[in-house]
């Protein structure tokens, strides 16, 4: 069975010695229109690859301290303390790249503090510690003697290195002069370093060296957020953490394109449909991807980034607006109509498939193809070459659709079936593509759900979800539908998935089930309950985490449990027996530090954000009669093995005073107009205490039958109780509309202790056994 944590860095144990300035830990970065990658070539070696665009362009090769870009289990150690290293490196540089001894040549900026601890920052001319020509030479840099300065000793700066955040080496083209014009021509070029070796103090630091063992999730990547590591990095840390079998790799839509100038704009160019730096990169990923094991599904959208797509490619509504997605900055659709955008992608395709190495099976993804719908519910059906092309078909001005909310004429039905059947017949175009440039690739369509399968645009999914999809068009269905999951909205989620399976029926063997994804750190503690529970219930063949960025910013961790240590199930759904649990005697109990000063003043510490009940059913023994009742349950639960329902005499009911519930006496939250699933909570403690706010305690072991709910005060049906105890609403409730709940409830145990003691001699004699029961903290919001 598969479980996971969010792991932080203090959970980091096992850990390996890694070289500082290793290959792997370099990244780069540059600012758009330019490109550039990492790749390692060997234990010693960086390479840069970059195209120039601009005048003033320039790329970093860069060194953080602190490793932010890693998993929390994988990460280096931060040790900003240079003082001591001598590191030394083959410089190499070739193409349109300017020399060690030119003017704005290559420089390493020290970015830190100095002695005192002011800010500081320092520009280190390499040309200054190399020997050799300015485009193969040795570089040697000591930096307990190091100085920022064009010319030494005249304008020397000393370094001080004992406090060190980042440094970068900057890299511009040979016709840099710093203005915002473009290059006369596209600048290519490549920089090596080579031989890197560092000696003294500090020259190892630890790593994170988790190791474990694979499970049964699979990974997805994307281009666009990793663009500025190593792939090599990134593939050694998924093998750790026990990532395998196949990754889906998403292209991207911002990076990884040829681009050229066409006045003030940089737009793709058609020509080529890989930039350089991103098919260095993509070689490399691909080839340690095969040599660990990894298949790779290619995956390419009809996403574009605005700023570099041609006007007439792009996506409009009735107005003739572009329509953009919510990024910033945004991106654009590409019209399944404008046989430019259409030959361009199809270019792509090929370009990327031609990549795969021999022995790597070959596998691509059509990634979320879609008529776009911005929020204000305008489709963009209605660029040029989309109506004009429907007018050259039937002779008709395409129908204006404003708002795509509601029932549609039938003339709007048949041209919205029409832009269904062109979207199909783009999407046709590329997987032809992928199969001329890789014979026998396996085929993939990722739908996402939630952007056309919405209660108030009943027709989208007539341009959207086109018949033509159906199986077996495809190799693979892969569904995505993370903003239901992370929304609550599981109404949502199965009627998408019960209307996809309806229309495009794929077998189950047939389809993978993509969960996430977190975009922001401050909703991981929320959001991953949430995907991690969708991926364990998916019936699909296989499930996806979208995406790495997250997994490694948040710490996300699936392991899988090894055989035997989940056979039996941890909880059995039964009750401890009436007549003994009303003579037991507990209740709450918390954990709370308490230091004494020496003048006898109390600092006070809770440990816990709510109490956990604990009690001793011995005292409920009444006869030997009870005494064997109380043995049968104790072996049937194999101690303490397995947990099982508590009644607790005391509180047991969701009224305040124990009476019999009613749908309004317990506030499970107000409705965002999308969430259809709440969890029931019993409240206790003062509401008007400001700094103590009253406790909220889970409530996951409901009895069914006494379960009453209310929206706004009024009764409601038309909802279901699902484990966990989780209200599940078949529509949502208005936005703004407070949920309550009435129930009774039973308390989650276990035995506290595995043996029993119990005599009849003891008994007779007027001892009580001692049977402690403690609760288990379910997870009942996952």
């Amino acid at each position: 069975m598969m479980r996971w944590w969010l792991a932080s860095a203090a959970d980091r144990q096992a850990t390996r010695a890694v070289r500082r300035f290793d290959p792997r830990w370099w990244l780069v970065d540059f600012p758009r229109p330019m490109m550039a990658s990492v790749v390692t070539d060997g234990p010693e070696t960086v390479v840069v690859a970059l195209e120039f665009q601009r005048r003033n362009d320039l790329a970093g090769l860069i060194w953080e301290s602190a490793d932010r870009w890693s998993h929390k289990l994988c990460a280096l150690e931060t040790r900003r303390d240079y003082r001591g290293l001598l590191w030394r490196f083959r410089w190499q540089s070739s193409g349109d790249v300017l020399p060690l001894d030119a003017i704005n040549g290559p420089v390493l900026t020290i970015e830190g503090r100095d002695a005192g601890g002011a800010a500081r920052t320092w520009y280190v001319r390499l040309w200054n510690y190399a020997s050799g020509t300015s485009t193969d030479a040795e570089v040697r840099l000591d930096f307990d003697a190091l100085a920022g300065g064009f010319l030494l000793p005249a304008e020397a700066d000393p370094v001080w290195a004992g406090d060190i955040d980042r440094m970068f080496v900057s890299l511009v083209p040979t016709g840099y002069d710093g203005s915002d014009a473009p290059l006369a021509a596209v600048a290519t070029a490549e920089v090596r370093l080579t031989t890197l070796a560092l000696d003294g103090d500090g020259a190892v630091l630890k790593a994170g060296r988790p190791s474990l063992p694979p499970h049964d999730w699979r990974l997805c990547t994307a281009y666009d957020d990793l663009y500025n590591q190593s792939p090599e990095r990134i593939l050694d840390q998924a093998l750790l953490l026990g990532w395998r079998g196949p990754i889906t790799h998403y292209l991207g839509m911002s990076h990884f394109m040829a681009l050229h100038p066409e006045g003030d704009v940089y737009l793709v160019d058609p020509a080529r449909p890989l930039c350089g730096p991103a098919t260095a990169w993509h070689a490399d990923f691909l080839m340690r991807a095969h040599a660990l094991g990894f298949v790779l599904i290619l995956s390419l959208s009809m996403e574009l980034f605005a700023a570099h797509c041609p006007a007439d490619w792009a996506q409009r509504d009735s107005d003739g607006v572009i329509g953009l997605t919510g990024w910033v900055p945004p991106s654009a659709l590409l019209s399944p109509c404008s046989a430019p955008a259409q030959a361009w992608l199809c270019s792509v395709a090929g370009a990327a498939m031609a990549l795969v190495p021999a022995g790597m099976a070959p596998a691509f993804q059509v990634g979320e193809p879609w008529w776009w719908v911005g929020p204000d519910a305008r489709p963009c059906l209605y660029d040029a070459a989309t109506t004009a092309r429907w007018q050259a078909e039937t002779g008709q001005a395409a129908p204006a659709i404003a708002d795509i909310r509601g029932g549609k004429s039938p003339a709007e039905q048949a041209y919205l079936d029409w832009c269904g059947a062109r979207l199909a017949e783009a999407t046709a175009g590329m997987v032809n593509a992928a199969h001329a440039a890789a014979p026998g690739v396996r085929t993939h369509l990722l739908f996402y759900a939630p952007q056309v399968l919405l209660d108030d645009r009943p027709d989208l999914a007539r341009a959207n979800l086109p018949a033509a999809w159906a199986h077996p068009t495809f190799d693979v269905l892969q569904l995505e539908d993370y903003t239901f999951v992370t929304s609550a909205n599981h109404a949502g989620q199965a009627r998408a998935r019960s209307e996809v399976n309806a229309r495009l029926g794929y077998p189950l063997a047939s389809q993978h089930y993509l969960a996430g994804f977190v975009l922001n750190a401050a909703d991981a503690p929320a959001h991953w309950p949430l995907i991690a529970a969708a991926a364990a219930q998916s019936p699909a063949a296989e499930i996806f985490i979208w995406a790495w960025p997250q997994v490694a910013r948040d710490g996300f961790t699936p392991f899988i449990l090894a055989d035997g240590d989940d056979a039996m199930p941890a909880f059995h759904d039964v009750r401890f027996p009436l007549q003994l649990g009303f003579g037991a005697a507990g209740g709450p109990a918390f954990s709370t530090q308490v230091v004494v000063t020496g003048s006898g003043a109390e600092q006070r510490n809770a440990e816990w954000a709510d109490a956990r009940l604990e009690y001793d059913a011995g005292l409920g023994i009444r006869s030997e009669a009870d005494l064997a009742q109380l043995l049968a349950f104790f072996r049937a639960r194999r101690g303490q093995a397995h947990g099982f329902r508590f009644l607790d005499p005391l509180d047991n009911s969701s009224a305040a005073n124990g009476s019999d519930p009613a749908a309004t006496d317990q506030s499970l939250g107000s409705s965002n107009g999308s969430n259809t699933r709440f969890a029931l909570v019993k409240h206790y403690g003062d509401a008007g205490l400001a700094d103590d706010p009253p406790q909220r305690r889970r409530i996951t072991r409901p009895w069914p039958e006494s379960v009453v709910v209310a929206v706004n005060g009024e009764a409601q049906t038309g909802w279901t109780l699902q484990a966990g105890g989780h209200i599940d609403f078949a529509v949502p409730p208005p936005a703004g509309a407070v949920v309550s709940a009435g129930y009774r409830f039973d308390v989650p145990v276990r035995f506290a202790s595995d043996r029993l003691a119990v005599s009849i001699a003891g008994w007779r004699a007027g001892e009580l056994p001692g049977v402690p029961l403690i609760e288990i903290r379910e997870d009942g919001d996952a």
